[in-house]
């Protein structure tokens, strides 16, 4: 075989993902790494502004981002029903997603955790809709955010979304959550009961 043969065969595969949301997803669940550490500021300056915010405690605030993609339609004809087997397919293998809502927990002032909610998956991968909200990002990284490899091999997958990282006590507790405990053992009990 001819290299330019090859190099076509090796291609073709990556270039036919392109379509299906396999690229979006990892660009999704790479900026969860990413925006891990960058100040609200910067935040909003590659975002944009969100569309909800809610403030937990004097230290913790909830951004909420939302966005749409407005999907093609094709046309169908008499002889290939083109629209119908679009629809046969996205039902088939899933990712008709349209609507992402990012949540972002801001700790201190910096992004501390990055959640995706919605009908917002692609064909193929998880989350491929939120690409969009976090595009801006991505394209021209802010100063605080980290670096983080997108290689094949590296931290990032398109099928699921990477570990949240661990939060501080103030981020995810407030004196009234503090003062009782779940109770998962004791089936005699409520489930949530006051800290021994």
């Amino acid at each position: 075989m001819t290299s330019t043969l090859r190099l076509a065969l090796g291609v073709l595969p990556l270039v036919g993902l392109t379509g299906c949301g396999y690229f979006d997803s990892r660009e999704a669940h790479r900026a969860q790494l990413a925006m891990i550490g960058m100040t609200s500021n910067d935040l909003q300056a590659c975002a944009g502004i969100p569309a909800s915010t809610k403030t937990l405690n004097d230290t913790t605030q909830i951004y909420q981002y939302t966005a749409t993609m407005n999907l093609p339609t094709a046309s169908d004809s008499t002889i290939i029903p083109v629209q119908q087997l679009l629809n046969m397919t996205q039902v088939t293998l899933g990712g008709a997603g349209t609507t992402c809502k990012a949540i972002i927990r801001l700790d201190h002032d910096r992004v501390s955790e990055v959640h995706y909610a919605g009908d917002d998956d692609e064909i193929i991968g998880s989350d491929g809709i939120c690409s969009i909200i976090t595009r801006g990002c991505a394209r021209q990284p802010e100063a605080s955010m980290r670096k983080v490899s997108g290689g094949p091999f590296g931290p990032v997958s398109a099928f699921h979304s990477p570990a949240a990282p661990n939060q501080s006590t103030s981020a995810t507790y407030n004196k009234q959550s503090g003062e009782t405990v779940p109770n998962y053992t004791d089936k005699s009990k409520p489930v949530i009961v006051p800290r021994p």
